[in-house]
């Protein structure tokens, strides 16, 4: 199975992507799968080391990739990401807004939860894939080409208690990709939510230690079908909210 999703995403070369979160997890995963398909590829996150080390892993494999310490939650960082990434790769085809944070372990009732730690849920989740969709997608619309899928969660539509902050964030993200998408479909920019599902994360685990890891998705299972959710635009229209374990890869 791993091997058919492998040659199934083999469709997008000549690309330059980003990807945030990509030190770990589903980022790490959708960086590695997009080298792999061809995309030159800039992976972000703040944690140095172990953004490196995948860059360096990509690299031994053939791919071309380049890591970029930044905080999404920080607006003065934003600007001069996009613009070291274009002077890495060159313009941005692919934009992966796959950073994100919980907040406070153990998560919180809504009644506990600080307006603080809110707020930095707002920045990561939502104001910061805004920003960097501000600064990315204009020149993807001047270009006529591009892609900006925003990683979403199943707490965006479900009500799960002292995921409040999470869900907030993300059920935001949904409604901005939506409009994202309507504002920029006749410059032929696609923006899709996804979510993920329930993964074997290091988040997952923060979040909910004692869950069964064996009903988890492996995070490069779901970065193959998100990577062909890319390449596939007849089956992935800008504008959609796709569940990514149900996306089927085709070969």
């Amino acid at each position: 199975m791993a091997e058919r999703l492998y040659r199934s995403c083999m469709h997008i070369p000549h690309t330059s992507s980003l990807v945030t979160g990509a030190s770990r997890g589903l980022g790490r995963a959708i960086a590695r799968r997009l080298a792999a398909a061809g995309s030159r590829v800039v992976l972000v996150a703040r944690e140095v080391e172990p953004l490196e080390r995948t860059a360096a892993e990509i690299r031994a494999a053939g791919g071309i990739a380049h890591a970029v310490a930044a905080d999404i939650g920080d607006k003065d960082a934003i600007y001069p990401l996009a613009g070291q990434a274009a002077a890495l790769v060159g313009p941005i085809d692919i934009l992966v807004n796959n950073a994100s944070t919980l907040g406070p372990s153990p998560l919180r009732l809504l009644l506990d939860t600080e307006c603080e730690d809110l707020e930095r849920a707002l920045a990561v989740n939502l104001v910061g894939p805004f920003r960097l969709s501000k600064a990315i997608a204009g020149s993807m619309a001047l270009r006529r080409r591009g892609v900006v899928l925003n990683v979403s969660s199943d707490a965006a539509v479900e009500p799960y208690p002292t995921w409040g902050a999470y869900g907030a964030s993300k059920a935001a993200l949904d409604q901005l990709s939506r409009v994202w998408a309507a504002e920029l479909a006749e410059h032929g920019v696609r923006v899709l939510s996804v979510d993920p599902g329930e993964m074997d994360t290091h988040m997952h685990a923060e979040a909910i230690p004692d869950a069964d890891r064996s009903t988890l998705a492996d995070p490069d299972d779901i970065a193959a079908r998100v990577v062909a959710m890319i390449a596939a635009e007849e089956r992935a229209p800008t504008g959609v909210r796709l569940v990514a374990p149900r996306f089927e890869v085709q070969p």
